[in-house]
């Protein structure tokens, strides 16, 4: 069944039916109604004559340059080939199918003036999986983000290339596969409604978070593992304790951490063995708990986003065209640098759970570095080095982008947003934080190994371990180590263990 698309009512949800599982989409008939609502008010003010911004004027600086009736269209063309100025890698396919859905769903509230035919030209593009070439820089986050959404919007007048099923290829040899034709031209405004908004910055910061959300879970089980195989306490995580407290994510995290360690054999009460354990065990709650809050405060803002009308000027009626600063991305910077700070802290946690379990003066009679024969042997040694080199690079991509500007347009936009930046920072740390908690994981289910394996192991840590063991094998000596390192991320890159735990444990 078809996602359809209204403006007002697109969830995270929905998003990655569409991004990732290829979802059909349908505008609705009332967005099409106001559509075509917000086009007939463009097009009477140019039978009037009124000079309105970016329907008969230039743009940015050059607002007050006049434009002629007769090249209204060519205005149009000229804004898409002249931002049309992204530099450096390109974008994957799923922001790129995130970033024309949130457009298409912004311009479907019908403050654009944008004609319902160009509107539907995206929405086939999308549905038909052809897919603009957008390069990952050269967004300031204000206006908007005005080079990546133009690399977008050429291609809908057949300009510029697209990937159309796994081949990078002309856009007009794209549409020829596919039995479509490009638009004919672009009329007054039409060009300035693609461009005007936050659908980059979003798009790289939506997915980012729905990952985020999912590695939250496995960040648990990965520490309840390591609570397990370094005989944790269990009082920590008394639901008397997080209540006291009172912190949403912190209440859900011990849930989850009780939960996965039930009925397991190897974790231990306050006084049985030691009175308190280290931070990065007994803390997990207050620390993974404090990022899942920061999540969730993180998706209602983007949500709101991605249902917001982000153009320049808004179309509310004949009367009505307003100059505002709603494509300004300081929302969307300063909480996709708020998710840089939460993702990281998950990494921060998980590598000094990593050094515990690898250093003897910590691991609670395991062996030196999980291996027989020291010396002989570095066992995972490295595997540590490798997950801090990973944490001290997410150290510097957290700095916060949105305390930076850069004046633009000979100072007519003196503030800009830097959210863009700020979301693909955050992709990378996220990416980063995956890579770490994949080497807790492969880490931990060694240290068990050297308890009685997976035969004490609690509920929910027995599943994960069986995942990691038929795919990893004990390392008994030293091997080479990075292709079992790949292939722990590639479990957590496909969410193996989360999606088999869910089937008898509720994680939140």
């Amino acid at each position: 069944m078809a996602i359809i698309i209204d403006g007002n009512h697109l969830t995270l949800h929905d998003f990655m039916k569409v991004v990732r599982s290829h979802e059909v989409v349908e505008l609705s008939q009332d967005a099409m109604e106001r559509l075509d609502h917000s086009h007939d008010v463009i097009k009477h003010i140019i039978d009037e004559g009124r000079t309105v911004y970016g329907v008969n004027t230039g743009f940015g600086k050059l607002s007050d340059v006049a434009i002629s009736k007769k090249e209204l269209s060519k205005l149009q063309e000229n804004l898409l080939k002249s931002h049309a100025c992204g530099v450096g890698s390109y974008f994957n396919d799923e922001v790129v199918r995130g970033i024309m859905l949130l457009r298409v769903n912004a311009l479907a509230k019908g403050f654009s003036g944008i004609r319902r035919k160009t509107v539907m030209q995206l929405v086939e593009y999308l549905n038909h999986n052809i897919l603009p070439r957008i390069p990952e820089q050269g967004s300031l986050g204000a206006s908007g983000d005005l080079a990546p959404l133009s690399h977008m919007g050429l291609t809908l007048l057949g300009l510029g290339e697209v990937t159309y099923q796994g081949m990078i290829m002309p856009t007009l040899e794209a549409l020829e596969k596919a039995k479509l034709s490009p638009l004919d031209k672009l009329v007054a405004k039409e060009g300035l409604s693609l461009i005007n908004g936050t659908q980059a910055m979003t798009s790289i910061g939506a997915i980012t978070l729905y990952d985020a959300i999912e590695l939250s879970k496995l960040a648990d089980i990965a520490g309840a593992m390591t609570l397990e195989a370094l005989n944790g306490i269990t009082d920590a995580f008394s639901t008397k304790i997080h209540e006291a407290r009172g912190h949403i994510g912190q209440i859900q995290c011990a849930h989850n951490i009780n939960k996965l360690i039930k009925n397991s054999k190897y974790v231990t009460s306050q006084g049985q063995l030691r009175v308190q354990d280290a931070y990065s065990l007994r803390c997990m709650a207050q620390v993974h708990g404090a990022s899942k809050d920061a999540f969730s405060y993180i998706l209602s803002k983007v949500e709101t986003e991605m249902n917001a009308a982000t153009d320049n000027p808004l179309v509310f009626d004949i009367d009505q065209v307003i100059s505002g600063g709603n494509f300004h991305g300081q929302p969307m910077a300063i909480s996709f640098d708020f998710m840089k700070i939460a993702i990281a802290e998950l990494a921060n946690i998980s590598e000094r759970r990593l050094e515990r379990l690898v250093n003897p003066q910590l691991s609670e009679g395991l062996p030196p570095f999980l291996v027989a024969d020291g010396g002989l042997n570095s066992g995972f040694m490295i595997v540590q080095y490798s997950a801090a080199s990973l944490v001290s690079e997410n150290k510097v991509l957290a700095h916060p982008a949105s305390v930076d500007s850069i004046t633009s347009s000979a100072n007519q936009e003196d503030h800009v947003s830097m959210g863009t930046t700020a979301a693909r920072q955050a992709r990378d740390i996220l990416n980063n934080t995956k890579r770490v908690i994949a080497m807790e994981l492969f880490t931990a289910t060694q240290a068990l190994d050297f308890r009685y394996k997976e035969q004490f192991c609690g509920d929910g840590t027995k599943i994960a371990y069986r995942i990691i063991r038929d795919q990893i094998p004990f390392i008994s000596t030293d091997q080479i180590m990075y292709p079992y390192i790949e292939k722990a991320i590639q479990i957590v890159e496909n969410q193996t263990i989360q999606k088999a735990i869910a089937s008898t444990i509720e994680l939140y």
